[in-house]
């Protein structure tokens, strides 16, 4: 029974690495590591290399596991790199720094006019909405009065000539 123990040990317990930590095994890899196509394209070089694959199907099998581990990977890395930018903004935030990706939606925004109904604009340049075709109030450039009358050409507060 204890032979039996010895034996069989291995086989149920993972091995320890030189730091003391567990190591995983080849077959239990996360799927972020491309893991199962990864284990896949070793299965099917084994099966080649002992003769139980024809070389036709080897080439057609390993074509179709490469490109699903290439694209497992990217995949982890492009998750990667998002949890690294959010690491990043939530740092910047910590210390008062504005995310330079919020600074820029915030000055086109402030570009844009916006109608009461639907919301900014998309053309930079609109007098009507696009939309709903109602006029878009703007501010002068002197003063910074609200000009809510379609078709003024001059501010009402300081007489400057309003863009056309």
């Amino acid at each position: 029974l204890a032979a039996l123990a010895f034996v069989l040990y291995p086989v149920f317990v993972e091995p320890a690495s030189h730091d003391g930590r567990r190591t995983r095994r080849s077959g239990a890899r996360d799927a972020s590591e491309g893991g199962a196509s990864v284990e896949a394209l070793r299965e099917i070089e084994f099966d080649r290399q002992t003769g139980k694959l024809a070389d036709g199907d080897y080439a057609q099998l390993k074509a179709a596991y490469t490109r699903q581990a290439v694209a497992d990977m990217r995949a982890a890395d492009a998750r990667g790199a998002e949890a690294d930018a959010a690491r990043r903004a939530e740092e910047s935030r910590a210390r008062g720094v504005p995310d330079p990706v919020e600074v820029a939606v915030l000055a086109y925004r402030q570009r844009r006019r916006e109608c009461a109904d639907c919301g900014p604009r998309p053309e930079a340049d609109a007098v009507f909405c696009s939309q709903c075709g109602r006029y878009l109030a703007g501010a002068c450039q002197n003063c910074s009065a609200v000009v809510s009358e379609p078709g003024a050409r001059f501010c009402a507060r300081c007489g400057h000539t309003l863009a056309a």
